[in-house]
C-alpha cells in the first residue's frame, strides 16, 4: 500500500473544487460564469456551452452567440432565470451580456459562499483521508502491515492531506482577492 496511489482521488477533488469555484464573479468576464448554465434546446436541458460559443468581447462584456438562432429566446431566458446580475440584451443574432460593477455587499455574499464551498473541498479531502486511513488499519488487521508500517503511513497520509488543505488554501485565497479586486 503506497499513498501515491490515492493521488488521482485528491487530485480529482482540488480539481472539483476549482471548477466549483470557477464560475464565482470577480468583476471580470470569463466563460465559466454562464457555461453551465441550463438552456432548454430542442426538448433536452443542456449546459449553455452545448448550444452557444460564449466570447469575452472586453472584461465588462461577454458574447453568447448560438449556433443555432432558433433557441435565441431559450437562451435569453435561461440567463434570466440563472438569476446572474446580468441582463441579457438580445440583438437577433447573439446575446450581449454587460456585467455590473460588484457592490460591497455582493462582493461580501460571493466571498461568503467562496468559503461555504472551501469548507466542502476541506470535508471531500478529510473522507478521501478516512477511507484510506480505514484501509490501512484493516490492512494492519488482516496481518498484511506490520504496526510500525501502518504508523509510518498514518504518518505520509497525514502529510499529504496537509498538503492539499494549503493547496485548497492557496486557491481560495487567490479566489478572494480577485472577488475584493475593485
Amino acid at each position: 500500500m503506497n499513498i501515491n496511489d490515492f493521488k488521482e482521488d485528491f487530485g480529482k477533488a482540488i480539481e472539483f473544487y476549482k471548477t466549483d469555484i470557477s464560475g464565482l464573479r470577480t468583476g471580470r468576464a470569463t466563460s465559466a460564469m454562464v457555461e453551465n448554465v441550463v438552456v432548454e434546446a430542442y426538448g433536452v436541458k443542456q449546459p449553455l456551452k452545448a448550444v452557444a460559443s460564449i466570447n469575452i468581447l472586453d472584461p465588462k462584456t461577454l458574447m453568447l452567440d448560438p449556433w443555432d438562432k432558433s433557441v435565441l429566446t431559450n437562451l435569453e431566458k435561461a440567463i434570466r432565470e440563472a438569476n446572474l446580475g446580468m441582463n441579457p440584451v438580445n440583438d437577433g443574432r447573439g446575446i450581449r451580456l454587460s456585467l455590473p460593477e460588484l457592490t460591497v455587499e455582493r462582493r461580501q455574499e460571493l466571498i461568503k459562499i467562496l468559503r461555504e464551498r472551501t469548507e466542502q473541498a476541506r470535508i471531500s479531502i478529510r473522507k478521501i483521508r478516512e477511507d484510506i486511513k480505514n484501509m490501512i488499519l484493516v490492512e494492519e488487521e488482516d496481518k498484511n502491515i506490520a504496526e510500525d508500517e501502518k504508523f509510518r503511513l498514518m504518518e505520509e497520509l497525514d502529510k499529504a492531506v496537509k498538503d492539499y488543505n494549503e493547496d485548497i488554501k492557496e486557491i481560495a485565497n487567490k479566489k478572494e482577492e480577485e472577488i475584493s479586486t475593485v
